[in-house]
């Protein structure tokens, strides 16, 4: 992928991991996302599909889906959303319709499909740089991390 590595990157991709720690720990899929403007988290989620009974509650959707209650379309351009894995199909459209400028991700899905039955392994490059606007995509980074955490709760299943 590519991207340029901006200095406090590992920092808020950790925070990502944590929060998908926390959603395997509460029954969840593991995965973790928060959103960041200016050097500050300003949304943060975990998935939640089983917990909310709903199946595309997503870390990422559901981060997309919260911060826009609060931020205007526009104010997404000058976002980060770091993912704790490379986003799926599904929220890398949620990314690329909200304005969000750059994304940084830990496991990719071609990693994260080694440990899943169900195959939709689609890089979110695929989608994201498609449209019309540029989005900066970095990943994967801290990969080994995200992956232990991954494992931890996939396997069990």
């Amino acid at each position: 992928m590519s991207g340029q590595l901006l200095l406090k990157d590992e920092e808020f991709l950790r925070e990502a991991i944590s929060h998908a720690d926390q959603a395997g720990r509460k029954g969840n899929r593991p995965f973790g996302a928060v959103l960041v403007r200016d050097n500050k988290i300003i949304a943060r989620a975990e998935s939640s599909q089983h917990a909310d009974h709903d199946i595309t509650y997503h870390a990422e959707l559901k981060l997309v889906s919260q911060a826009s209650r609060f931020l205007e379309r526009a104010d997404f351009g000058g976002c980060t959303l770091y993912s704790s894995s490379e986003p799926c199909p599904m929220c890398s459209g949620a990314i690329y319709w909200s304005g969000i400028s750059r994304v940084v991700f830990g496991c990719r899905q071609k990693l994260l499909g080694e440990l899943e039955s169900e195959k939709f392994a689609v890089p979110c490059s695929d989608i994201l740089t498609r449209g019309g606007r540029q989005i900066e995509i970095v990943g994967p980074l801290l990969e080994e991390e995200s992956f232990e955490i991954l494992k931890c709760y996939l396997e069990e299943r």
